[in-house]
């Protein structure tokens, strides 16, 4: 499996620039199963003061032992959808780029407007074996394909996980330097969310500004032990919690053009 690097311009083939990057009439002719998710994202992004942003959304899906569950029960589907839901009004094509992770990269796909459909568990399990979890492998991966990209927007990654990574120092060290360029890290709990496997997540979301990134680039969601019986609304309200500061610091830092 592999995704495709090359992202159009930014703005490019836009239908409306004051508007979502994919038009609903196209929604509705391709993925008319996404509507309502498109429309709840729409209203999110709206009400967070972004009705023109554009950005290139990724998605990137533990596959460490202890998710099977999720995966068989359709939480981790679901949420693939609604990250493309999502995208589709912030990324004019339509595609998500996905990677799974777990001791390392396992493997890389897309999903998209046209085909989305019951993918997730079957690429999963194309995979073979599940095994640990290291944050760190997947996020360079993302780094390294939006960089070689081209891509002018910045990047939203939506970034599940359901515990702490095998190594915490590389995962830190990879989002403190990726905090220097236009990528903004979304992280998605999935489990018990008083648990002490997020300790590790709510760290990487309150990290220090200056004193260990240039620019708060993490927020932090948990989605709990039933991920599918969270509201759509209600998670796109949280994806949206604090990509606006983060688009207004980087800015501010230079990161992202003024």
């Amino acid at each position: 499996m592999a995704i495709d690097y090359v992202k159009r311009p930014a703005g490019a083939q836009s239908p409306d620039a004051h508007g979502p990057a994919v038009s609903q009439e196209r929604i509705s002719a391709s993925a008319p199963g996404l509507v309502s998710l498109y429309k709840k994202a729409r209203v999110s992004l709206e009400k967070a003061g972004l009705p023109a942003q554009r950005a290139a959304v990724y998605l990137v899906l533990d596959r460490s032992g202890s998710m099977r569950p999720y995966y068989r029960d359709g939480s981790v589907q679901q949420l693939a959808e609604q990250t493309l839901g999502l995208s589709a009004n912030l990324d004019d094509d339509g595609t998500v780029p996905v990677v799974f992770f777990s001791t390392d990269v396992d493997g890389a796909a897309e999903v998209s407007l046209d085909s989305y459909e019951n993918r997730i568990a079957a690429l999963s399990d194309s995979l073979g074996h599940m095994g640990r979890t290291n944050y760190h492998v997947a996020m360079q991966a993302v780094i390294d394909h939006y960089t070689a990209s081209g891509a002018t927007d910045p990047a939203f990654v939506v970034f599940q996980t359901d515990g702490g990574p095998t190594s915490r120092a590389a995962a830190e060290h990879v989002l403190c330097t990726a905090a220097r360029l236009p990528l903004f890290w979304q992280f998605v709990g999935f489990g018990e969310p008083a648990g002490k496997h997020f300790d590790f997540l709510r760290k990487l979301d309150e990290l220090p500004v200056p004193a260990k990134r240039v620019v708060d680039n993490a927020g932090f969601f948990p989605a709990g032990t039933d991920p599918r019986s969270v509201p759509d609304d209600v998670l796109y309200a949280a994806l949206m919690r604090e990509f606006p500061a983060w688009l207004a610091a980087a800015r501010q830092a230079g990161i992202l053009p003024r």
